[in-house]
């Protein structure tokens, strides 16, 4: 804005021409950048392909293959079918990310050849004339070369919270927000040059989630390829020295089975497929996932600040009447007020219920959050419309007063109310209130609460997550706005808080946040405090909004939470998209990603389990020098029917336990004491069989194990699906069943799984099988006892 206060008046450059845009796209010059959502077909190949375990498994099964033991090479389908399965879903899911993001590419507003229009933000090429208005993020960089009260908020980018006038001249830099006025810059720095590229990429780019569920499945998969490393040399020496292995053959199919015990092939797998499912689950629902740790962070939310327009209210704000303080017309002056400002739902309203001006201003400041007022100079008066406390702040005028009460009985009423002041303008600093205001009318707009924001707040009231309610509206209408929607602690108008009375220290803010749900007149700068003191406090933050004034709280909150119908720079910084704007979608988010933890955090204990007693199997037969206990192809008998069939359905499967915190010990605290308890029976199984019948061999005590193995690991499995429903009752009998068949039919059971099955030898099995059955079940519920029933998922 000139010196003067004049306005400059956009839209008289022509732009670019037809020609000089095709010259820059065939050059290059684009502000197209290499975003994806997802990674390449190759890149999914490649990572599905050539992993540790899958190259551990390779190497295992060249080996079993030299022996000439083709059975035994069976587990070998595991790498085809891990394989297959996740690039299957990953495809399935880029197909589906890419998509949506199509519904949510920025647009941009270009002139070029003298007429404006709008475009995709890569279609801007360089040296484009480029429009702003309130709510956009810059795409590009470059001089400004019209600007009418251009502020930026350029805090993503340097750290500084106060908005920055941009005049003629002045650079902007893509990734800064536009908070008040309109302007045009030119485009000088486009595409991989810009700052918004490296923004965009490190928003928007697939990653492997990065979460305490994730983390802790990471740290078990490196300690088992450290005890992989350790054990594997000693095994496979004892598998040598051992009198049961009739020669090299036999000691290395042993030793085989026992790594490929130790190897939790399908747990990458079955976690990676789970957020895949869950990202492409969402995205029927409308929900774009920018970020995969979104859909397991959210679960873990126990605080969710709300916006209250746009949120809990339907983001088109109405014109509902003018309530004269003095007569005066003023339907000219709200006309010429909202002409100038900008793209938010008050100036739509106005400029909705009282068309164009026949007045043409001499100075204007446009509307910013910060200031919650904006002016216009016409006629020698400033005319203010704002907030009431914001611009009658004469504590000593009598007229003042009264219409700042009238305003605060007609807010408790829910009603968003405005007052529009005459005063005399400033000569020097255009920004401040202009002198001598008289309040003139109140404007009261209305907007209308969303049918499904009662049954929203009852949602994450039951599931004990905090409401706070953060709105720049007056305090009495948020609060009467939260009451109608059941936030708890809000029963009326008088319960919300007026922030401008906040204390500035976290620790007493944080007080404050524990006491209260609703706060009004919240600036964007204390949205970001609000975020911070509650996260100073140990929870896990989920901010929602649609506005500009809402991007930077999104960005520092642990889950961001964006309106489809919302800023651009809002959705830019947003882990989640709500496509359609309905904050109602919240839940089912929460909803599954509790499904997704509960329900990986199940198979990961059904993976680990068998890891252990194929550990404790091996440190025993080492030190005993005897044969492994098990063929390759009886623990892929055994993993199939107790481990990777089930899991898949059972981490995929309904799932409403809450969130709760320490995955990883619970999972051990589970794990080891049933994987020892099956490979101490396990062993018994052999070394009974060996002792008292030795003429039956290896494969007579192996049959034995087996058996054992797979009746106390069909137990586990039945107690990790507990509360039964009759889906995983149907699981758990198809499983029974195939173990039946696999174990008593001749040709299956001896042709295929080498096991030589007697009435004795499946007597004895069933028999010690019992006993570890009735250890399992009293080690699990002393577990749950002891953890308070968060030792096993239900």
């Amino acid at each position: 804005m000139p010196a003067d206060g004049g306005v400059v008046e956009l839209g008289r450059r022509h732009g670019l021409t037809t020609e000089q845009v095709a010259e820059r796209v065939a050059a290059g010059r684009t502000n197209a950048v290499q975003v994806r959502t997802s990674r390449t077909f190759g890149q999914i190949v490649r990572a599905n392909v050539f992993t540790f375990f899958n190259g551990l498994l390779g190497l295992l099964l060249v080996a079993v293959i030299a022996t000439g033991q083709w059975r035994n090479a069976l587990f070998g389908l595991v790498i085809l079918t891990n394989s297959g399965i996740g690039i299957i879903q990953e495809v399935r899911a880029k197909r589906t990310l890419d998509r949506l993001a199509l519904l949510n590419v920025t647009k941009a507003r270009v002139v070029r050849d003298g007429s404006p229009g709008e475009i995709d933000a890569a279609d801007v090429v360089q040296d484009d004339l480029v429009r702003l208005r309130t709510g956009d993020q810059v795409l590009a960089d470059g001089p400004v070369v019209a600007a009418e009260g251009l502020e930026i908020d350029e805090s993503l980018l340097t750290g500084e919270s106060d908005p920055v006038l941009k005049t003629s001249g002045d650079e902007v830099r893509s990734g800064s927000i536009v908070v008040a006025g309109t302007g045009e810059f030119e485009a000088r720095a486009v595409g991989a040059e810009t700052y918004a590229a490296r923004l965009a990429a490190e928003a928007r780019r697939f990653q492997i989630t990065r979460s305490e569920l994730v983390a802790g499945t990471t740290r078990l998969l490196r300690w088992i390829s450290l005890v992989l490393l350790v054990v594997a040399p000693v095994l496979l020496w004892s598998q040598f020295r051992s009198t049961d292995n009739e020669g090299w053959r036999d000691a290395v199919t042993g030793a085989v089975a026992a790594i490929v015990g130790m190897i939790p092939e399908g747990l990458v797998l079955l976690t990676s497929l789970a957020f895949m499912l869950a990202i492409v689950t969402l995205a029927r629902r409308q929900t774009l996932v920018q970020e995969l740790p979104a859909v397991e962070g959210l679960a873990r939310v126990d605080v969710v600040c709300l916006d209250k327009t746009g949120t809990l209210t339907h983001g088109n704000v109405v014109f509902g009447r003018i309530e004269p303080l003095l007569p005066e017309p003023v339907d000219d002056v709200l006309a010429l007020i909202a002409a100038g400002g900008g793209s938010n739902a008050t100036s739509d309203a106005l400029r909705a219920a009282f068309g164009p001006s026949d007045s043409t201003a001499v100075a204007r400041v446009p509307f910013s959050s910060a200031r919650k007022w904006q002016s216009v100079t016409v006629g020698g008066a400033a005319w203010a419309l704002g907030a009431p406390e914001m611009v009658l702040v004469d504590e000593n005028d009598r007229a003042g007063r009264a219409a700042r009460r009238r305003a605060n009985d007609v807010a408790a009423g829910g009603e968003r109310v405005l007052v529009l002041a005459r005063g005399v303008p400033h000569e020097g600093n255009v920004l401040e209130l202009p002198a001598e205001l008289v309040p003139i009318a109140l404007v009261v707009l209305t907007e209308n609460i969303r049918d499904d924001a009662a049954a929203t707040m009852r949602y994450f009231t039951e599931q004990g997550v905090a409401l706070k309610v953060l709105s720049g509206d007056n305090p009495r209408t948020v609060g009467a706005v939260a009451a109608a929607v059941g936030v708890p602690g809000v029963n009326g108008s008088d319960d919300a808080v007026d922030a401008r009375t906040l204390p500035e220290d976290p620790d007493e803010l944080a007080d404050v946040l524990d006491r209260s749900s609703a706060f009004g007149r919240v600036s964007p700068h204390q949205k970001r405090a609000f975020v911070k003191a509650l996260q100073s406090r140990g929870h896990v933050v989920a901010m929602t909004g649609d506005g500009v004034n809402d991007a930077l709280a999104l960005k520092d909150a642990d889950i961001g939470v964006a309106m489809g119908n919302g800023s651009p720079a809002t959705r830019a910084v947003a882990q989640l998209v709500l496509l359609d704007g309905r904050f109602a979608h919240l839940p089912d988010v929460v909803a599954e990603g509790r499904r997704v933890i509960a329900n990986i955090e199940r198979a990961a204990n059904l993976f680990l389990v068998k890891n252990v007693y194929s550990l404790v199997l091996a440190l025993i037969t080492a030190t005993a020098l005897v044969a492994y206990p098990l063929e390759p192809i009886q623990l892929t008998l055994i993993s199939n029917l107790t481990i990777g069939i089930p899991a898949f359905f059972l981490a995929l499967g309904p799932n409403t336990r809450r969130y709760l915190p320490g995955f990883l010990g619970r999972t051990l605290r589970f794990a080891v004491p049933v994987g020892v308890v099956t490979a101490v029976c396990a062993f018994a199984g052999y070394r009974l069989m060996r002792v008292v019948d030795p003429g039956s061999g290896v494969t007579g005590a192996r049959t034995v194990t087996t058996v054992v193995v797979l009746v106390v690991s069909l137990w586990t499995l039945s107690i990790l699906a507990r509360p039964l429903r009759l889906w995983k009752v149907a699981l758990l009998a198809a499983m029974v069943l195939l173990a039946a068949v696999a174990v008593l039919v001749p040709a299956i059971g001896h042709g295929l799984f080498l096991l030589e099955v007697t009435p004795y030898r499946l007597l004895a099995a069933l028999a010690l099988a019992a006993v570890g059955i009735a250890l399992v079940e009293v080690t699990s519920r002393i577990g749950r006892r002891r953890w308070d029933g968060l030792s096993v998922p239900h």
